[in-house]
């Protein structure tokens, strides 16, 4: 049995969850989110928390067992704080600049690069060099950012590039004759 499955979800004030016939929707103050539910996890509301069970002994059932409860626990949060990755361009002439739902990047190419945030994503750029991808959805949050920073990911002479704020790139010292 998963340790962390065994943990009840707490449901905070304002959140409202739905279990329909296959699929989980929860619904707080900054959104909603539903996703399938995996045929071999249940899911119970006990007052104020979800509790989450393995429908069988099955190697299927034991693995889902945790991966759901993560998942709909992350859903809570969603839609209660939001998710957001920090961005940071390193770079002479690298610069960022929010415009609606895209992102107008100028990394250094022949032409600028513009990212079409999905839906339910919005983005920020608080200076030229910083960019803020929130939203209620973990998993899209983390995609697009993983998207924008694909477009120049820094790299190992001199560190240039779009990386996440407070990552560590390791340099490479330089060919020595």
């Amino acid at each position: 049995m998963s340790r962390i499955g065994k943990n009840p979800i707490p449901l905070p004030k304002g959140v409202d969850v739905n279990l329909a016939a296959g699929e989980i929707s929860v619904k707080g103050p900054l959104g909603t989110i539903s996703r399938p539910m995996d045929p071999n996890v249940g899911i119970d509301r006990d007052g104020d928390h979800l509790q989450c069970k393995a429908l069988g002994n099955s190697r299927q059932a034991r693995a889902m067992f945790g991966t759901m409860r993560a998942l709909v626990a992350n859903m809570v949060v969603g839609v209660t704080k939001g998710f957001e990755r920090k961005l940071s361009l390193v770079g002479v002439g690298y610069r960022a600049q929010a415009q609606g739902d895209k992102l107008n990047l100028s990394l250094g190419f022949s032409h600028p690069v513009v990212h079409q945030m999905p839906k339910g994503v919005k983005v920020a750029t608080p200076t030229q060099t910083e960019i803020v991808i929130t939203g209620v959805d973990k998993q899209l949050v983390g995609q697009v950012a993983a998207e924008v920073r694909a477009y120049k990911s820094p790299e190992p002479y001199k560190g240039k590039g779009v990386r996440y704020l407070g990552e560590t790139i390791v340099l490479k010292e330089t060919k020595k004759k």
